[in-house]
């Protein structure tokens, strides 16, 4: 039996996944994706189209790779529906090449409402969420209230929907009382045709990818894991409570996927050369000065999913650390070389000092975090053109000191390194 490779993100998303899984995608037969919702995106461009994939694994762009949502992903139908169109669109056979579990719960419009009206309730205490209804469609599911998408087949559909738009309604009036639309966006009538509608184009694909996917492994097929988000985004291991919904570790790709801890191969944690975070919540390295603007503009670090600017800062070699030991971590792949070696001087954080006490070790702990300071090793920059480098070796030597000292302090190689924006521009060691 085969095993499946999986490639998550270290810290806090928008490391460069798709890029990495585009790789590992050219000779494998399925690609999945396990959790999360449309918050999230892979970027990848090809033949001179950029493609920003919310919910389709991006691996489906080989050209061959079947693609698979998996049970664990909270799924929105118009989103999903527009992103399928777009690939026919560009010459995709999608067909025969796209499989969706009868287990993912669906998202409705009453979850965005949900969303933004317990976000502007939390005024001052706001958590960062991108409006697109992701934890009211995982609260749902753990209050087992949830509809799943074999649910849009469902006799009982109707009485279902409507009891729940009902409610929904009357959450959204209760958090958001000035909200105007709620009753005549709301309407289980009209959302029942429009689900109904989703529903008969989605029937295609809407599969026990379970069993899929066991067989898959007993027939030898190669298969992709593509995490969405990133470790410190974790509903369990990240800095709670500015996460996400799900569980965006290795935990996640089991429970998101039916596949065993035993059908796991190599684990994959995917970095930038530096740091980068969209939304509120702590960030022990981020640059709040020139530098951190100078990081952001050459990295061109606006989010895929909102276009938000996003905060950076310098590598975090402690975060690292403690993503790779709630992962398993069996390899790097890094990220944006060619951008943090635009500097003369480089920073990486190789310890915390939280009240005058020095440590190595990560923590949640919102105190903690807030209270840290980080410890830095510099290194030389200048790394100039690297782009046209096709192996490690030819990297100049301040870059290659750069990767062997990730290397050293984590304990695993740097498989991956990525020297530019196109796809081709990427290192494989």
């Amino acid at each position: 039996m085969s095993k499946a490779d999986v490639v998550l993100g270290c810290f806090y998303g928008d490391e460069g996944k798709g890029k990495v899984i585009d790789y590992l995608a050219a000779d494998a037969d399925i690609a999945v994706r396990a959790t999360g919702g449309d918050n999230a995106g892979h970027t990848i461009k090809t033949n001179g189209v950029k493609y920003a994939m919310h919910l389709i694994p991006s691996g489906i762009l080989s050209g061959h790779t079947v693609g698979v949502i998996g049970n664990g992903v909270v799924l929105n139908p118009e989103v999903l529906l527009k992103e399928i169109d777009n690939l026919v669109s560009h010459g995709y056979e999608i067909k025969n090449h796209l499989k969706i579990s009868e287990k993912a719960h669906i998202i409705l419009p009453y979850h965005s409402m949900l969303d933004l009206a317990l976000e502007k309730a939390r005024k001052n205490l706001k958590i960062g969420t991108t409006g697109k209804g992701i934890g009211p469609a995982y609260c749902d599911k753990y209050e087992r209230s949830g509809l799943r998408a074999e649910d849009l087949y469902s006799d009982d559909f109707r009485e279902k929907l409507t009891a729940l738009v009902e409610h929904k309604k009357a959450l959204v009036e209760f958090y958001d009382p000035e909200n105007e639309d709620a009753k005549k966006l709301l309407d289980p009538e009209k959302i029942y045709e429009q689900y109904t509608a989703y529903a008969e184009k989605l029937k295609p694909y809407v599969c026990d990818t379970v069993t899929y996917l066991h067989k898959a492994m007993e027939e030898n097929k190669k298969i992709v894991v593509e995490g969405a988000q990133a470790t410190l985004l974790d509903i369990d291991f990240g800095s709670y409570p500015y996460v996400t919904s799900s569980n965006p570790t290795i935990g996640g790709i089991i429970t998101g996927t039916g596949m065993s801890s035993a059908d796991m191969g190599n684990v994959y944690g995917v970095i930038k050369a530096y740091s980068s975070r969209v939304g509120a919540g702590p960030f022990v390295t981020e640059l709040l000065d020139e530098t951190g603007d100078r990081i952001r503009e050459l990295g061109h670090e606006y989010g895929t999913t909102t276009g938000r600017p996003r905060r950076c800062g310098w590598l975090d070699l402690v975060t690292l650390k403690y993503a790779k030991r709630v992962n398993g971590l069996t390899a790097l792949a890094v990220n944006h070389l060619d951008t943090i070696g635009q500097f003369d001087r480089i920073k990486v954080c190789v310890a915390y000092d939280c009240d005058g006490k020095v440590t190595e070790d990560f923590s949640t702990n919102l105190k903690f975090l807030n209270s840290a300071k980080p410890v830095y090793r510099e290194f030389d920059g200048n790394f100039g053109e690297i782009s046209d480098c096709k192996t490690f070796e030819e990297l100049p030597e301040n870059a290659k000191a750069y990767i062997r000292f990730i290397e050293e302090y984590i304990g695993i190689p740097v498989k991956f390194i990525g020297t530019g924006a196109e796809r081709e521009a990427m290192i494989v060691r």
